[in-house]
Parts: C-alpha cells; structure tokens; sequence
C-alpha cells in the first residue's frame, strides 16, 4: 500500500540504507552472557552493558524466581496510589547505603529518572549547563523542563566556568554531566566539575549509568571514585547494565527524593519496577556489597584488550573504561566490519549518527566480567583478520 502520508519515511529509510546509518537489529535466542545464539549460531558478545555477567547469574536469576513465589510479579499500580511494597522500598534503603548516600529513589530505567529528576529542579527562567556529548536521556529530561540550556564542550571545566560567567540572567541553576560516556569510554571530570559547582552555588547532577558497577569501590560508582560524597547533590544511575536487569535510581540530597516522590512525573504517574526486576536488583547488590571479584575481573579483562587492540594498531580514542570505541570514521565501512566480524563468530555493532557525531562512525566493544581470556583472544584475532582486510590497520 502506497500512503502519501507515510511516503516520506520509506525515503528517509532509503536514505539511511545509502549512508550506512540504517540499524538492523539482531535478535538473540538465548540468555545475555559472553556467548550467545543469534539466527542460530553461537557467537562472541561484545555488545551488551552487561558489565558484570549478572544477566544470567544463577543468584540473580533464583532471587527473582523467590520474589515471584512470595510477592507475585507486578505492582499494581503507580507508586503513589497503592503501587509501592515492601520490596521497593528495601532496595531503595539498600541503594543508598551502597551509595553512601542519605537517601534513593528508583524509577522503571535510568532514562525515565533522567526525565524525571531534571524537570522537577529546573524549569522556565532557569538554567542547565549540560556537556555537550551527555546521553540523549539527558537531553530529553532537559528539553522538558523548559529551562535554557547552555552547552559546555565536552569535559572542559575552563569552557564550563566561561559559559556560568557569560549567563547573567537565570533563576536556579544545574549543572549536569554523564559520569561515563557511552561512546567513547571517558570519565567526566567530576572533582573540578564539583569544585566550580560550588564556587558559583550551582546543583550539580551527574548521571552514573556506566559507572555503576564499574568505578568506585565494588562498583560503586563515580561519586565514590572521586571520593566526592556528600559534594554531589543528584546522583542518577541504573540498573540496567552492570546490575544486570533493569530499573533506574537518583541517590543524593534526601531533600531532593523527597521532592522527586512528589514532582517526579514517572514516578507519579507510571507503575513501578516488577516484582522480579526490584529482588534481582536487590541480589545485586548483596553481590556487589559481599566481593569486588567481579568488578576486579572486569577491569582485568578491559586493560588485556585493550592493551591487545592498541598493539594491532586500532585507534581506540580517549576510553579510560572498559568501553572499547574502535573508531572507523566512516559509517559504511564500520557496518561493513560489524558483518565480517559477526561472520567471524563475534558480535559488535556499527554506531553511527545520530548516536555519535557525523564522521565517528566505530565498533562499540563492551568488555565484561563474564569474558575469559580465551574469549578476548579469539575476539583479538577476529579483529586482526577484520582489520587487515579492509584495510584499517596494516
């Protein structure tokens, strides 16, 4: 059926195809771990936040099996109408002490606490100094609060105190930076970040999703890692990615949960966390709060690769975590070696525009606990035998 109304779309998609930025999603048959099956083969994961291996922990995965025994499976209802149980509110008790915060509130991912955390501080006559790579999440929970938005280049703390002098007129002000940057695997620096913040008297938000689990003292995150407690005001993380499962949190100021169970809109007006999501996420934590062998693991395999890749001579840009880009540039030629490598048994996809900048095309590599050595070789020489091929490295 040929619609007007529609026709516009098939041309965009056509138009993607031709760029090499149209994104055919791969579907797999088996749980989330180092090797999965897709379309039948067992291949190599290389894609998933799956940090710690815990998608198809054997803990992870009974904890939740119980809950569902004990407490059934949804909420019911939004939180604030008969939709909060007992499980909600441990594993936010639990969360905060993990956090070495004074309080923690949780949301059904880490996008939606973005959504509702920036709105609820920040609206029209306000202003929000945001890096200019934060996530698109960020974005967005900016977008909708209807306070200006000043962008500050990326992790420059100079460029952010020129852009707070230039900004005279505002209301409130925040100041809001991923922790860990998704593409590209840098750290934001939050300790100069935190001193400007409160030189000039600024909330300061930062969003934690890759650091959870990752940085910090058993993973406990960016705030910890710098050893900034009590110096951040919101800190948003998630629990979809080291944790494992899915769900997001803002710990912080306890003024400020509060504010959020009264003004955070999904919070008020879309249902929880599922009753197996908020006991595997608690299972997490008593992994995470008993030993530090995974994040210890991760880390270990992260720097073998890494080390591995920049000796065949890949450009692996300005990682400084266990984000692997191996930056192509061209959004072509990095689907195109998306495809040989999953024809070689390891799956890592093309990013491209709009998800990173025009021209920085990659292969995005997410390293994990779960990984042996023996894993990252064979992704080693998938790599080397890829890359000579088409010509990125000799």
């Amino acid at each position: 059926m040929n619609d007007q109304r529609t026709a516009w779309i098939q041309t965009e998609i056509e138009q993607l195809k031709e760029a090499g930025l149209f994104n055919v999603i791969r579907t797999i048959e088996s749980p989330m771990d180092a090797w999965v099956t897709i379309a039948g083969r067992r291949v190599l994961n290389f894609c998933a936040n799956n940090y710690l291996g815990l998608a198809n922990h054997p803990r992870i995965r009974q904890a939740a099996i119980d809950a569902i025994e004990k407490y059934g499976v949804g909420p019911g209802a939004v939180r604030t109408i008969a939709g909060t149980m007992s499980l909600h509110v441990k594993l936010e008790e639990r969360l905060a002490a993990f956090k070495k915060a004074e309080a923690c509130i949780t949301f059904q991912s880490g996008f939606t606490a973005n959504l509702a955390t920036i709105p609820a501080l920040v609206g029209k006559g306000d202003v929000i100094f945001s890096d200019e790579l934060n996530h698109a999440s960020i974005i967005d929970g900016c977008r909708l609060s209807r306070a200006q938005i000043v962008r500050y280049a990326h992790n420059d703390v100079d460029d952010l105190r020129r852009k707070i002098e230039e900004t005279t007129e505002y209301g409130r002000r925040l100041i809001v930076t991923d922790g860990v940057f998704s593409m590209d695997g840098d750290i934001a620096p939050l300790d100069a970040i935190c001193d400007i913040a409160n030189e000039y008297d600024i909330m300061l938000m930062v969003d934690d999703a890759h650091g959870e689990g990752v940085l910090g003292e058993g993973g406990r995150g960016i705030v910890d890692h710098f050893g900034l407690h009590g110096r951040v005001d919101i800190e948003v993380g998630t629990m979809s990615k080291a944790f494992g499962v899915i769900g997001g949190m803002v710990a912080g100021r306890k003024e400020i949960v509060d504010w959020l169970r009264q003004r955070g809109r999904p919070f008020l007006f879309s249902s929880a966390m599922t009753v197996p999501d908020v006991a595997a996420c608690l299972e997490a934590v008593n992994l995470l709060e008993h030993s530090t062998e995974l994040v210890d693991r991760l880390w270990a395999n992260a720097e073998f690769f890494k080390k591995g890749m920049r000796e065949l001579g890949f450009d692996t840009g300005q990682t400084q975590t266990p984000i692997v880009p191996v930056m192509l540039g061209d959004a072509k030629l990095a689907q195109q070696f998306s495809r040989r490598l999953f024809e070689e048994g390891v799956f890592a996809m093309a990013i491209g525009y709009p998800t990173v900048p025009k021209g920085k095309a990659r292969i995005r590599v997410m390293n994990s606990a779960a990984h042996s050595t023996n894993d990252l070789e064979l992704a080693l020489a998938a790599f080397a035998k890829v890359g000579k091929e088409l010509g990125v490295i000799s």
